[in-house]
């Protein structure tokens, strides 16, 4: 009731905009409070109000940030094309406050707290609630975290520099674009997959296999410029992502509780955020350094590597503080 309002205004201040100032304010609102907090309180209210299938109602939530990145695009051209992109957003504005509003008031109505699992299933949640300093204080959540900032890290910094690793293999762009239908593709079945598979063995046991995929294609994209690479990487990096997005849903609440959940999730969700960021200026640098940018991408899949081993050795201390 607070974030969406102030989404609509967002909407409609960028639809009014005539200021060079104006449009920056315009953008960090739409950013913070759409992609950012809007995200965030989905995925934090579908793991704090599921228990038994807590995979499969994160996975199935997460859905929709995939939807409307690949439709959005495309409504906006064509509703722009009747109404003006002025239009567009006044219109946004107007169904985040008239529609999507009242529809979460309606359903949020009444809080859900659930008790029991349905049969077949075990309530995977942690033995007590932990606070976000206690949780910071904790140094297994330094190596999780780790774990989940590589495929933002990886997959910003490929999207970044996809043009120079285009002109360094002799690829085409239109070849390197067509691979991204097979990553979403992917991407989507993974987050489905990885729902079932928390429900069924918990996300603590899952999660060392989530790095895997995108180790292996950053190393076949490494070593091979091959014009087949693209479409055999871009869909292992999308398994890799779809499955973090569900995990980074559906863990947290195994390990350390539901109570503070948004507060913790709001650390995981800034460290995210930090690494899409350096990733791209990080690898520039080294590239303008002399560092051949496939040799890059090749460190990443072997860091990536390290990481789930590291997973797979802490998995029985994991397991015994989800109480698992």
């Amino acid at each position: 009731m607070i974030t969406m309002p102030l989404l609509a205004l967002a909407a409609l201040m960028m639809a009014l905009s005539q200021w060079i100032f104006l449009l920056f304010i315009s953008l960090y609102m739409l950013r913070l409070f759409g992609q950012g907090m809007m995200s965030h309180i989905a995925v934090t209210a579908m793991g704090r109000w599921f228990n038994a299938m807590r995979g499969r109602a994160v996975s199935f939530s997460s859905l929709g940030l995939q939807t409307a990145e690949a439709s959005f695009p495309l409504i906006f051209v064509l509703v722009s094309g009747l109404v003006g992109w002025r239009g567009s957003w006044i219109a946004a504005a107007i169904l985040t406050l008239v529609v999507g509003l009242p529809l979460v008031v309606a359903l949020m109505r009444v809080e859900r707290e659930p008790q029991s699992a349905e049969p077949g299933h075990k309530v995977q949640t942690a033995p007590r609630d932990w606070t976000r300093g206690e949780v910071l204080r904790d140094p297994l959540f330094w190596a999780i975290l780790a774990v989940f900032l590589a495929p933002p890290f990886i997959g910003t910094t490929v999207f970044f520099h996809q043009v120079y690793m285009v002109e360094l293999r002799g690829w085409t762009l239109e070849m390197f674009a067509g691979s991204f239908f097979l990553m979403s593709m992917a991407s989507l079945a993974a987050m489905l997959v990885t729902g079932a598979l928390v429900d069924r063995f918990s996300s603590v046991a899952v999660m060392p296999f989530m790095l895997v995929p995108i180790a292996a294609g950053c190393l076949v994209i490494g070593f091979s410029g091959a014009s087949w690479t693209p479409y055999v990487f871009m869909p292992l990096i999308g398994c890799s992502m779809g499955a973090s997005s569900t995990l980074n849903g559906a863990l947290w609440p195994e390990l350390y509780g539901a109570r503070h959940l948004g507060s913790i999730r709001a650390v995981v969700i800034a460290a995210v955020v930090f690494s899409t960021a350096v990733g791209p200026g990080l690898t520039g640098y080294l590239i303008d350094a002399g560092v051949y940018y496939p040799v890059q991408i090749a460190v990443m899949g072997i860091v990536s590597i390290a990481l789930a081993t590291l997973m797979v050795s802490l998995r029985q201390r994991l397991l015994k503080r989800a109480g698992a």
